[in-house]
């Protein structure tokens, strides 16, 4: 029996694994156009108040590393910022290390968008058993992952900066 080899672009590998994943782990992956508005970020850690589970599990990852990945010499760059900190270039994201740590390398709102309205409703919500209607309406107040938001940075001409700034 002979092997066939088969090629796949990379954009087709990514979009079958999140294929995959949303059936496995049930990731949402609607595409939405915008997060909503007129939010700001919150950080990591307010998020693992609700979602101790999901945060422990992200820990893990690569993800949660890629500031800590990112030599010193470009941790001013904004190049490099925009994939490896949560929210760089705006308003409320992150800005440097020394005043919004709790931003740095790829976080919750790096897929999920700035999550302030989230925290205020889900708070307003109190420790209780929520009704299908309360999880509709919080789960309503954050942005869930979309297709795309992978591609930012895996996929864009920046992640080509790679190649660049490691032959420097």
């Amino acid at each position: 029996m002979s092997k066939i080899s088969v090629a796949v672009s990379p954009m087709v590998a990514a979009a079958a694994l999140v294929f995959v994943l949303s059936g496995v782990y049930g990731v949402s992956v609607a595409v939405q156009a915008a997060p909503p508005e007129n939010q700001s970020y919150v950080g990591n850690k307010k998020c693992a108040s609700c979602h101790f589970e999901q945060y422990m599990t992200w820990k893990k990852t690569k993800h949660a590393k890629t500031f800590e990945d990112l030599p010193a010499k470009y941790r001013t760059t904004a190049t490099c910022l925009k994939c490896h900190a949560t929210g760089y270039g705006a308003p409320t994201g992150f800005k440097d290390l020394a005043s919004t740590p709790e931003l740095a390398g790829n976080g919750c709102e790096t897929c999920h968008g700035a999550g302030s309205e989230h925290v205020k409703i889900s708070q307003a919500m109190g420790n209780k058993k929520l009704t299908d209607e309360e999880k509709a309406v919080a789960k309503g107040s954050i942005w869930h992952i979309r297709t795309n938001v992978c591609m930012e940075c895996h996929m864009a001409v920046t992640h080509r900066a790679h190649e660049r700034f490691d032959k420097q």
